[in-house]
């Protein structure tokens, strides 16, 4: 028979919060940060720029009172939207069914955070060889929007973490390689002009499809000449035009037109260097089209980017195997936090409960051994920082 897991309470508190990217984190945060206080613990809280989102961190401190170093346990609050998906109860009412726990986010990644902030009380109360630390971000699923503030942060409080091991749904298995993503907006401003005029104006459209053409391109060359990974699903870089929206009637050429494109990276390929093919070729047409008319033109806007992980040889996959995670588990498409941590030389894997294949999804859900083997994963590392073994 199926335990309960020590940390349902918890989950049942973060599902009932809405977190969707779009809206504040704030009540989460504030819960979260209310149990730390009354730890004795010292919540750090960083706001979002316009105030209504924030990072926290916490630290639970060695036994001689340091908190440099040490091990640090970091997720994100935010969720998708539920918006068109057809849920058979209250996305925000965790429910039980045949094994499973049901409600937005349990698998990403709110299972975790339970775990985490459950697990808490423990490490506060015990006599730690080295710190733990604790991390929650805003706006992870636009782009790790709170991950690229947080590295800032962590630095400012001056407690450089040895490694970080990030809870997204990896199935309990260790999680040492992911792609970079990168999300850019390619803006066309042209000059409207009635269509039967047609060199009065400056035709937005027709200038986004040519960039439409070469973004394929970069899309194409990588499919077919690499660089490759095996070892992803996907063995290459990806990159698409996912939105565009210009014109306003058929008979007016378009003097606005707008792209929305996103890209993915392997180790070999440079994400920046992707960045600035974009840049140049929207540089080349903005200078043709000011020909036409002067103050026509395109600009690249860069949305959101978050480094690929590519961690070999690390010890924070030695220590989460030594806890209790699956080893060597496969590189995956999808970005996350950790390439941020690593990129700022904090040796980071991934590691969590659940199955991203079910996250995302209507009536999204995790096992109850999901979280149970999670939270004897925590268990073994308050052991091995309070005993060494």
């Amino acid at each position: 028979m199926t335990s309960v897991p020590r940390s349902l309470g918890w989950l049942t508190r973060l599902v009932a919060l809405d977190t969707t990217s779009h809206l504040p984190n704030l009540d989460l945060i504030d819960l979260v940060a209310g149990e730390c206080r009354r730890l004795a613990l010292t919540p750090h809280v960083f706001p979002s720029p316009d105030g209504t989102k924030a990072n926290l961190v916490v630290t639970v401190p060695d036994s001689n009172g340091g908190t440099t170093g040490g091990v640090l346990l970091s997720g994100h609050t935010d969720v998708v939207p539920v918006t068109g998906q057809a849920w058979t109860g209250d996305p925000f009412t965790l429910r039980q069914q045949d094994g499973k726990l049901i409600g937005r986010g349990v698998a990403d990644m709110k299972g975790y955070l339970a775990v985490c902030v459950e697990a808490l009380e423990r490490f506060a109360a015990a006599r730690l060889r080295e710190p733990l630390h604790l991390t929650l971000t805003y706006d992870e699923e636009p782009g790790c929007i709170g991950g690229a503030a947080l590295m800032g942060q962590i630095a400012s409080l001056g407690i450089r973490p040895s490694m970080a091991l990030i809870g997204e749904p990896t199935s309990m298995e260790v999680v040492s390689f992911h792609k970079s993503s990168n999300r850019v907006r390619v803006r066309f401003t042209g000059a409207e002009a009635h269509s039967s005029l047609t060199p009065r104006g400056v035709n937005a459209v027709e200038y986004a499809a040519e960039m439409v053409v070469f973004l394929r391109g970069i899309a194409d060359r990588w499919r077919t000449q690499g660089p490759f990974d095996e070892g992803y699903v996907v063995p290459y870089s990806t990159l698409s035009v996912n939105t565009i929206a210009g014109g306003t009637a058929g008979n007016i050429i378009a003097g606005a037109c707008e792209l929305t494109v996103d890209y993915r990276t392997i180790e070999q390929d440079d994400p920046q260097q992707v960045l600035a093919e974009v840049r140049a070729k929207a540089a080349g047409l903005s200078a043709r089209m000011a020909q036409v008319r002067p103050g026509a033109g395109a600009e690249v806007e860069v949305l959101a980017q978050a480094p690929g992980l590519a961690n070999h040889g690390s010890a924070a996959a030695a220590l989460a195997t030594v806890i209790g995670a699956a080893p060597d588990g496969p590189k995956v498409a999808y970005g996350t936090e950790a390439g941020q941590f690593h990129q700022a030389g904090i040796d980071a894997i991934v590691c969590g409960p659940g199955d991203i294949a079910q996250a995302h999804t209507a009536d999204e859900w995790i096992t109850l051994d999901q979280i149970l083997t999670a939270e004897r994963y925590l268990d073994a590392l308050l052991t091995r920082m309070t005993t060494g073994t």
